[in-house]
C-alpha cells in the first residue's frame, strides 16, 4: 500500500495536512506502519470491523438493504449471485457484502445509495468519528 507515501506526502514531512481516514480491519497494520514511518499521528483514523459496506449492512439491516438492491434494479442479479454455490451457508449479510464487489463500480454505487439512506443518528461508529474529525 502506499499510505506511507502519501502520508508523506501530504502529512506533517509534506505540505503539512492533518491527515484523517478510513480503513478496513485488514488493513490496519499498513496504515500504522505507513503514518509512523511518515511521522504521521495515527489519530484521526477509524476502522472499519471489515469493511465500510459491512458497517453499512449493518446500520441499516439486510432487509432494507435487500430493499434498497431492489429499488436499484439489481435483483435479478442479486439472485443470480445467491444461487451460486459459493454463497451457500454464508450469512445475508456476507452475501450482500460479497455481491456489492462482483462488479466494477458497484461498491462506489452502493456506497451513495446506502448512505443516503441511513438516519443521521444511524451512522456507523467509523463513519461517524470520520465525518465529526473533518
Amino acid at each position: 500500500m502506499s499510505v506511507g507515501h502519501f502520508a508523506r506526502v501530504l502529512g506533517p514531512p509534506g505540505l503539512g495536512l492533518r491527515l484523517t481516514g478510513l480503513c478496513d480491519e485488514a488493513e490496519r497494520g499498513f496504515y500504522v506502519r505507513g503514518l509512523e514511518r511518515a511521522g504521521a499521528a495515527w489519530q484521526g483514523f477509524f476502522v472499519c470491523a471489515a469493511d465500510l459496506e459491512d458497517e453499512l449492512i449493518r446500520a441499516l439491516g439486510v432487509t432494507r438493504v435487500a430493499e434498497l438492491v431492489r429499488a436499484e434494479g439489481d435483483e435479478r442479479a442479486l439472485q443470480t449471485f445467491l444461487r451460486q454455490p459459493a454463497q451457500q451457508g454464508r450469512t445475508a449479510q456476507q452475501q450482500l457484502r460479497r455481491f456489492f464487489g462482483t462488479k466494477k463500480g458497484r461498491k462506489i454505487h452502493y456506497g451513495r445509495v446506502l448512505v443516503e439512506a441511513l438516519e443521521a443518528d444511524r451512522a456507523p461508529a467509523p463513519l461517524d468519528g470520520l465525518l465529526a474529525a473533518l
